[in-house]
């Protein structure tokens, strides 16, 4: 696994887009760029990216939650592929190995990740959807981090992304939907 870098951000909310003053609301984020494999190539067995992303989910996961003192209650992941790479390649990174570390580490994960991949170019922004961890049904945990690196995705690399945040969206009115929502 060649990792080009590592960015961490973390943003605290303390007032909604109208200015209006909130409990303050943690969101964090780790970014990983990646040189891929495959750019390039037309690659079938997309295995070599399972192995990084649980690699890459357990330790970046450890970080968001030490970031986050122990509170995350919603996660989220996202995959960001440069431009010799096919879209298949962020969801092999997503998928089948990144959401069993990450779910260890934040002690839970009865919901399904929500998660975004795209082909993109250098300096592209993606965004990171957000969502409760135990309660998929839960709107007010909804939510979107729009995230970048500025020298990334080059064209053979590949930008991973997960997300946790300690609460809600600033002033949700949104509520709980009914399981078949």
């Amino acid at each position: 696994m060649d990792v080009r870098k590592t960015v961490f951000t973390k943003e605290i909310i303390t007032a909604d887009e109208m200015g209006v003053a909130c409990d303050p609301i943690t969101r964090v984020a780790a970014m990983a760029v990646v040189k891929n494999p495959f750019a390039g190539n037309a690659q079938t067995d997309l295995t070599a990216l399972f192995d990084i992303s649980a690699q890459l989910g357990k330790s970046l996961t450890q970080e968001l939650v030490i970031m986050l003192e122990g509170r995350a209650l919603c996660y989220g992941k996202a995959a960001l592929v440069g431009a010799s790479g096919a879209m298949e390649h962020g969801a092999a990174v997503l998928h089948p190995a990144l959401g069993k570390p990450v779910r260890a580490a934040v002690g839970g994960g009865a919901s399904l990740m929500p998660s975004n991949h795209k082909v993109g170019a250098l300096g592209a922004s993606i965004d990171l959807p957000l969502g409760h961890k135990d309660e998929a049904w839960s709107f007010d945990h909804i939510d979107t981090m729009t995230i970048c690196v500025p020298d990334a995705p080059r064209t053979d690399e590949i930008l991973l992304c997960i997300g946790l945040s300690d609460g809600t969206r600033a002033h949700p009115r949104v509520g709980k939907g009914p399981s078949g929502a």
